[in-house]
Parts: C-alpha cells; structure tokens; sequence
C-alpha cells in the first residue's frame, strides 16, 4: 500500500521514476541488512532531503531526515517526517548516498521495510510512504493502520 505526505518544497521539473538505492553492507546497521528490514530511500527522495536541509541549515554531517510514527489522524497511526540536528541515542541511522535517515525504535516497528519515494506532478507533490505493513490508509494519505 502507497501513503502519501506531502512537504512543502520549492517547484522543479519532475524527474523520471527511479528506482529505489540500496545501501551498501557499510552505511546502515547490520540488523537492518536483510532484505525487507530496513528502510529504501529513491535517488529522487535523496535528492529532495538533501535540498531540504539545506535550505533548512541541517549539516549532513551531523543531522539527518527522522521518520517517526505517531498515534492519531483518521486510520489510527500517522506518519511524521521532520529535519533533526543529530540522532538520539537508541535510533536506527541510516545512511543513503551521504543523507542520513533517523528512526527512532518504536516507529522502526511499523516502517521496516517501506521505501520512502518523492513524487512531483501537476496534482500534487511530496514524499510517499510506500508501507508493506500499511493495512488500509484514509483518503488524505497521511494515517495508516
């Protein structure tokens, strides 16, 4: 199942569809190495983070884009996506073509093995949330069960 979020950002041309980056053994944790157990990251979604915190004054270095789970919106659960200056001390960091993703554990539960993508065209823009363990999501994209 696709969920949707979508994040404010300055208008470019779409780009074509890419396919999601696999990280290699050496930027991610080794308990999320196994295929469907971490999280994938699409060369267009790198490249919008990246803008984003630049924009924002987030140094790659230190900080990172942090997906997160949160209770509430209209399917139980919703997605919460956010630029953080470093990562807190029990999350899963990830690293994707020199952009760092922090998950804290809990969400860890519900977003193993999605793929975070971007999405621009003349209706919309934003970030999708493509969940295997989305059951079912309301009609604005952004909660889930």
């Amino acid at each position: 199942m696709q969920d949707v979020v979508t994040i404010q950002t300055a208008n470019q041309p779409a780009q074509p569809t890419a396919l999601p980056v696999t990280p290699t053994p050496n930027q991610i944790p080794s308990a999320a190495k196994a295929p469907g157990k971490g999280i994938e990251v699409t060369p267009r979604a790198i490249e919008k983070i990246r803008s984003g915190m630049a924009k924002e004054g987030v140094s790659p270095e230190e900080g990172g884009l942090r997906l997160g789970v949160l209770g509430g919106g209209c399917s139980g659960l919703s997605y919460s996506i956010r630029f953080d200056t470093r990562p807190r001390e029990r999350d899963r960091v990830y690293e994707f073509d020199g952009v760092r993703i922090f998950v804290d554990p809990k969400s860890f539960l519900y977003l193993h093995g999605m793929t975070l993508d971007y999405e621009q065209t003349l209706m919309r823009q934003g970030f999708n949330f493509i969940n295997p363990n989305s059951t079912r999501s309301c009609g604005c994209g952004s909660s889930f069960s």
